[in-house]
This record gives C-alpha cells, sequence and structure tokens, in this order.
C-alpha cells in the first residue's frame, strides 16, 4: 500500500487527468472555437465605400468544430444565419485536417481516462509492474497532453494555411463574397490549451510523489540498571 504522501498526489494526478477528459468534452461541444469580423467585399465594391462606411459591411462570425454561426453585413441590415459542419460544409474545407482534429481529440478522451485509471490504481495499492507504476501514468498523460497538443497545432493550422475562416464565411453564398478582416481565438480552443496543460502538470505531480519523506526515528532511551534497583 502506498503512504499517505503518494496517495495525496497520485488523487490529484487522477483529478487532473479526469478534468483533462471533462475540458475536452466541453470544447468539442461549446462551437467557439474561433470568432471574427468579416467584410462584405461585394458590397464594398458595389456602392465604392470609403472608411467610415464599412462599418455598415462588417459582419460577425463564430464557429467550432460541428456548427457555427455568422451574421451577414451586406448595407442593408445584419441578417443572422446558422450552419453545421456536417455533411455539406466540410466538402468545401480541408475535410482531411478538419476530421484529423476530431479523430485526434476522441483519441485524447481515451488516453485521458486510461491516465485517470492508471492514477486510481496506484493510489490504492502499490502495482508489482514498473509499467503500471509511476512510469505508467507520465507515459499516458504524454500520451495525452501530446494528442491534444497536435490537434490544436492542426487546427491552428487550418485557421492560418488554409483560410478556414473565410471558407466557412462563403459556404453557399452566390451574390456575395466575404474577406476576413479580424480573428480571435475563443474559450473552447483555450480550454484544449488547458486540457494539455492538466496533463503536462501532471508530470510535475508524479515527480512530487517520488520524492522520499524523512523517516521519523524514534529515540531509545538506554536504561541503566544499578544494584540498588536490583536489590529494590
Amino acid at each position: 500500500m502506498p503512504g499517505w504522501f503518494k496517495k495525496v498526489w497520485y488523487g490529484l494526478a487522477s483529478l487532473l487527468s479526469f478534468s483533462s477528459f471533462i475540458l475536452i468534452v466541453i470544447a468539442l461541444v461549446v462551437p467557439h472555437w474561433l470568432s471574427g469580423k468579416i467584410l462584405c467585399q461585394t458590397g464594398v465594391d458595389l456602392v465604392n465605400a470609403t472608411d467610415p462606411e464599412l462599418v455598415k459591411f462588417i459582419g460577425d462570425i463564430y464557429y467550432g468544430l460541428f456548427r457555427g454561426c455568422k451574421v451577414r453585413q451586406c448595407g442593408l441590415g445584419g441578417r443572422r444565419s446558422q450552419f453545421t459542419i456536417f455533411p455539406h460544409l466540410v466538402r468545401e474545407l480541408n475535410a482531411g485536417l478538419h476530421v484529423m482534429i476530431l479523430l485526434l481529440l476522441f483519441l485524447a478522451l481515451a488516453l485521458a481516462l486510461v491516465s485517470t485509471g492508471f492514477a486510481i490504481l496506484n493510489m490504492i495499492q502499490a502495482p508489482y509492474r514498473a509499467v503500471n507504476g509511476p512510469g505508467g501514468i507520465c507515459l499516458w498523460n504524454v500520451l495525452a497532453g501530446g494528442v491534444v497538443a497536435l490537434a490544436i497545432a492542426s487546427f491552428v493550422a487550418a485557421v492560418k494555411f488554409h483560410d478556414l475562416t473565410e471558407r466557412i464565411a462563403n459556404f453557399q453564398e452566390k451574390l456575395f463574397r466575404f474577406v476576413v478582416v479580424e480573428e480571435q481565438y475563443e474559450e473552447s480552443f483555450w480550454i484544449c490549451v488547458a486540457s494539455a496543460s492538466a496533463h503536462a502538470t501532471n508530470l510535475v505531480v508524479v515527480a512530487i510523489s517520488q520524492i522520499p519523506l524523512p523517516e521519523m526515528k524514534t529515540k531509545i532511551e538506554e536504561v541503566t540498571v544499578t544494584a540498588e534497583d536490583i536489590l529494590y
């Protein structure tokens, strides 16, 4: 059985791993990975709008991995519309990259649960196999954190190098063309970053759990017996 010191740190490691699982689920469900401002370039060209008038042609957009929303501003007021990535919009995107991001996040969910199980196992008992011990916890956390980090990097690549926002903004637009003027990552993206950070923190937690505590030595007093004590 592990001592109380290790139990506390293994318990914290299991909580961090499970919190990473919860964070990834939230990031998948909430459609706020990125938001931006989109300019109706067609409307600007039609009226030859100057800088002060451009505000009338700037709309908003936000989206996640499954759905999103945009507000078109083409000079006649805002028109709000919602969209889903699957099954039609994904064909206009880099479908392979988008599906890979989803698969990586689903894999990270499984790895986070495995990491949680290993931490609980070490909290309850001392495994006789080294791979099930602290080294196993570190291994699964490295894999889970690395997969999440790879999913984050893939999403950034889709935004920066594959014009993800512009493709989504112009989906099913036949008359108007939209140009992205501003982009910023939103809470779901940063939740994924927090998930990867939780696994990195777990490595520190497991390392701390291996610090040996100083042993409490009891001082034994020597008892001297004299001849007078024996007589009494």
